[in-house]
C-alpha cells in the first residue's frame, strides 16, 4: 500500500535544446488511405469503437470532410506560426486535415522534441509488460543491482514512470551535471534515493532515465533498437529514431527526433488503444492505465509519463515546457486546460512540443516548434492546440 503524501515538488521538463544529440534519417510521407483498427473500450464498458489509423502513407482531405472548420484552422495556424512553431498538424479518422511547415521545416524534418520522449518510454514500458518482461510493480532494483539493499530497492517501475520514486533531484543536478555525464544511465542510478517512494511527485530526469537500464535490462535490447522494432517500423514513423549519450546508453527523458507526421502517428497508436492495422503494439489495458487516469493523488494531470486534464490537485503544469518552473512546489486544483475535455491528454517538451489526443473527437495535433528553455510570449502551447477541438470541431 501507498504511504501517505508528505509533499509536493514538481520539477522542469527536459533540458536545453544545445544539449540534443543531433542527428536524423530521412524518409518519406505521401497520401494515402487511412486504415480501420479496433479502438478504445470506454469508461462505462461499451464496446469498442472503430478508429482510422493512417495507412502506410497520409492521406489530406478538406477539414469539412472530417467535421473541422477550415476558417478556425487557419486562425489557429496563424498563431502557431506567431508562437515560433516549426510545424502544426491537424489530423481526424486517420486524414491529415490540415498541415503548416515554417521557417524551412518539411514533412520528413526531424527534430528535437524534448520530453515527449519520455512518452514514448511510457509506450515502451507497457509493450515490455505486455510481453512478460517486466510488471509495474517489480522493484527496479531487479535490473538495477546497484540498488538492492538499499532504499532504491523499494522503488518500482511504477514509481519511474509515475514520476514519485523520491530520486535525489535539484536544478544542478537535472539540468547541468545529468546532462555533461557522459554516462548519463550511470550517473542517473548513481544518485541517491532522497525520499521515500510515493511521499513526493517530481519532474524528474535523472530518475526517468534510470529506465534505460530497467528496459534494455528486461527486454535484452538497447532501447534504441527495441523502440526502432516495436512502435518505429510498425507505425510507419520512418523519420524518427532515439539518441544516445556519450557512452551509448539511449536516452529515455528526452532526446527523440522526429517529425510532425510521426509524432502524429504515435498519438494514433494511443487513440486506438495500441492497436495498428490489426496488430496489437501495446496493450489496450496499458494505455488506459497511462492515460486514463491519474498515476498518484499528487499531481492529477500526470499519468504514466504522459500528461493529463483530470481535475484535481495540479503539481507545477508548466514543468514539461518551461525550464522556469524548475523547483517550483506551488500547486493550484483545477485543470491543465479548463475550457478542453477531461479526458484530453498529451505529451509535452521543452519550448511547448505538443501531441494532444482527444478520444472524444478522435483528433490528434502535433505543433513543434524552438526548443525555448524558458518560452517567451507569442508561443503556441496547450491551451492553443486545444482550439481545434474546443473552437473548430464542428460535426462529430
Amino acid at each position: 500500500m501507498r504511504r501517505p503524501p508528505r509533499l509536493v515538488l514538481a520539477l522542469a521538463a527536459a533540458p536545453f535544446a544545445a544539449a540534443l544529440v543531433a542527428g536524423c534519417t530521412q524518409g518519406g510521407g505521401a497520401s494515402g488511405t487511412p486504415a480501420t483498427t479496433s479502438g478504445p473500450v470506454t469508461a462505462s464498458g461499451a464496446a469498442p469503437t472503430a478508429v482510422a489509423v493512417p495507412g502506410d502513407s497520409w492521406e489530406t482531405v478538406d477539414p469539412r470532410a472530417v467535421g473541422l472548420d477550415p476558417a478556425k484552422l487557419e486562425d489557429i495556424a496563424h498563431a502557431a506560426e506567431q508562437g515560433k512553431s516549426n510545424c502544426l498538424l491537424v489530423s481526424r479518422n486517420g486524414r491529415i486535415a490540415g498541415e503548416w511547415y515554417f521557417k524551412g521545416f518539411t514533412p520528413t524534418t526531424p527534430q528535437p522534441v524534448f520530453s515527449i520522449t519520455k512518452s514514448l518510454t511510457s509506450t515502451l514500458v507497457g509493450i515490455a509488460q505486455g510481453d512478460g518482461d517486466l510488471r509495474l510493480d517489480d522493484s527496479a532494483a531487479t535490473w538495477v543491482p546497484q540498488w538492492k539493499g538499499t532504499p532504491a530497492q523499494a522503488v518500482t517501475v511504477r514509481d519511474l514512470v509515475s514520476n514519485d520514486s523520491g530520486r535525489q533531484w535539484s536544478t544542478t543536478i537535472d539540468y547541468q551535471e545529468l546532462i555533461a555525464a557522459p554516462d548519463q544511465t550511470a550517473f542517473a542510478v548513481a544518485l541517491r534515493q532522497e525520499r521515500p517512494p510515493g511521499e513526493v511527485w517530481a519532474y524528474n530526469n535523472s530518475a526517468i532515465q534510470t529506465l534505460e537500464q530497467v528496459l534494455s535490462g528486461a527486454t535484452g535490447q538497447e532501447v534504441s533498437d527495441y523502440a526502432r522494432e516495436r512502435v518505429f517500423e510498425p507505425l510507419g514513423m520512418a523519420d524518427s529514431r532515439m539518441t544516445t549519450d556519450r557512452a551509448g546508453n539511449t536516452l529515455t527523458f528526452m532526446g527523440l527526433q522526429t517529425t510532425c507526421r510521426d509524432v502524429a502517428r504515435l498519438g494514433y497508436l494511443m487513440l486506438a488503444h495500441g492497436e495498428w492495422n490489426g496488430q496489437r503494439v501495446v496493450s489496450s489495458d496499458w494505455v488506459t492505465e497511462a492515460t486514463g487516469r491519474s498515476s498518484t493523488e499528487m499531481n492529477a494531470a500526470y499519468g504514466y509519463l504522459w500528461w493529463l486534464n483530470r481535475e484535481g490537485v495540479l503539481a507545477q503544469p508548466l514543468a514539461a515546457s518551461d525550464i522556469s518552473a524548475a523547483a517550483d512546489p506551488t500547486t493550484r486544483h483545477g485543470q491543465l486546460v479548463p475550457t478542453a475535455p477531461a479526458d484530453m491528454y498529451w505529451a509535452i517538451g521543452l519550448g511547448n512540443q505538443i501531441l494532444q489526443i482527444d478520444p472524444g473527437s478522435g483528433t490528434v495535433v502535433v505543433r513543434l516548434g524552438s526548443g525555448e528553455a524558458r518560452p517567451q510570449p507569442p508561443t503556441f502551447g496547450v491551451a492553443d492546440a486545444s482550439r481545434v477541438v474546443t473552437e473548430a470541431l464542428v460535426a462529430n
